[in-house]
């Protein structure tokens, strides 16, 4: 691909906001993963009352959303849309309604994650600093921002600079956001770290000998994976069809689903599965009790919960649904659990969303680097076999995979 090249001054100017942007987003991301952490523990002392609610809660919020929040219910279709130049904006009020709304799916029980609010956060807040300077490309201001937003929260700045950086159309790199997009990641992880933002990271060590067997294995693992991300991501997209065709108000639809998901978590093992799922990663890490069907349920009441259209996200369900399903399947493979975990945890998030190079760097950030070529080996089969299925409807594909893989 061609670079583009820039005027000196533009770099100058995009290398200072780049940075300028990672420390505002780092710093919301600081306030919006704490009140998650806030919320999260309210709800686990009180879930008995609280996940009566997640309904009536979810109906108020949809209605003021809906009323007040101009274009910021369409939220991550919207920062798709925005990153294609198919639109000029952001609205700025979408910051707040995505960290509130967030905040109130988690403390009411739902099943969701958190990355798209901190990729919608850092997108809004790129862009409302772009607009001062007019000249600059704005598409490119929500891949630094998109980074940022990532990096902020998870503390991988390397897989959130190639996550924003390959989204937005799969088989193609923005190189002209390159150098901005990783400086806006460090910049926004840093200074999480700083104000104090607990994330998770954990130093896989039993790796077995890379073998002819071990190959093989691993190749099993990657189609395994690649159809556990690619059936989550379809059947994403297909319920939140379903669900608007059978519940075509936004207020009610929320209402009803979230009843119904009230009385499954309930039922379900009193909040086993409320939240991102990050108790669920702790326990396949800590040689915790997973039971064989935690992946199954905890992405089932994941994609009801955003399909009905609950604020959150998919990321983090999906490491915890990758994570269980992986510790489940190393004992069918003969391997390591907290590795094939490990392994799971990046690839069926790479699956989902139809990223290459983020999983490969997420779970190399996370899990230690020695593992990074068991986690491309893995992440190469799953890319290839997951039928460009992705959780995001607006993401694009470059023609040359349409052909390849189709």
């Amino acid at each position: 691909m061609k670079k583009v090249s820039f005027v000196k001054s533009d770099l100058l100017v995009i290398a200072f906001l780049s940075i300028l942007i990672g420390i505002v987003v780092g710093m919301v991301d600081t306030v919006f993963g704490k009140g998650l952490l806030v919320v999260t523990q309210l709800r686990l002392e009180y879930f008995m009352p609280l996940i009566l609610f997640l309904g009536p809660v979810g109906m108020i919020f949809t209605y003021f959303l809906l009323k007040y929040g101009k274009s910021s219910s369409q939220g991550m279709s919207l920062v798709f849309q925005t990153g294609h130049k198919e639109k000029k904006y952001i609205p700025k009020r979408l910051t707040a309604f995505v960290i509130i709304g967030s905040w109130l799916t988690h403390l009411f029980g739902g099943s969701a994650g958190r990355e798209g609010a901190a990729i919608q956060i850092g997108s809004s807040i790129s862009l409302a600093i772009c607009r001062f300077f007019k000249r600059l490309d704005a598409s490119r201001f929500v891949i630094i921002g998109m980074s940022a937003g990532f990096a902020g929260l998870y503390g991988t700045p390397i897989a959130a600079s190639f996550f924003a950086l390959e989204v937005l159309t799969i088989g193609t790199l923005r190189y002209d956001a390159l150098l901005p997009t990783l400086l806006s990641a460090f910049a926004a992880s840093m200074t999480s770290d700083f104000l104090g933002l607990k994330k998770f990271h954990f130093k896989v060590t039993d790796l077995p000998a890379l073998d002819l067997l071990l190959f093989v294995k691993l190749v099993i693992a990657g189609i395994a994976f690649s159809l556990v991300g690619a059936v989550f991501a379809y059947l994403l997209t297909y319920t939140k069809k379903l669900f608007i065709k059978k519940l075509p108000n936004p207020v009610r639809r929320v209402g009803i689903v979230g009843v119904v998901i009230s009385i499954l978590m309930i039922i379900l093992f009193m909040g086993r599965y409320s939240g991102f799922g990050t108790n669920l990663t702790n326990l396949c890490f800590s040689q915790g009790a997973v039971k064989s069907y935690d992946w199954l349920l905890k992405a089932f009441l994941t994609i009801i919960t955003l399909a009905a259209g609950f604020q959150g996200g998919e990321v983090t369900p999906l490491f915890a649904i990758g994570a269980t399903f992986g510790f489940v399947l190393s004992s069918l493979l003969g391997l390591p659990n907290m590795f094939l975990a490990a392994l799971g945890y990046a690839t069926v998030f790479g699956s989902a969303t139809n990223t290459y190079l983020a999983p490969i760097m997420i779970g190399s950030e996370i899990f230690g680097f020695e593992s990074l070529p068991y986690f491309f080996i893995v992440m190469t089969v799953a890319f290839v076999f997951n039928g460009n299925q992705t959780i995001y409807g607006q993401q694009k594909i470059a023609s040359f995979l349409n052909e390849d893989f189709n």
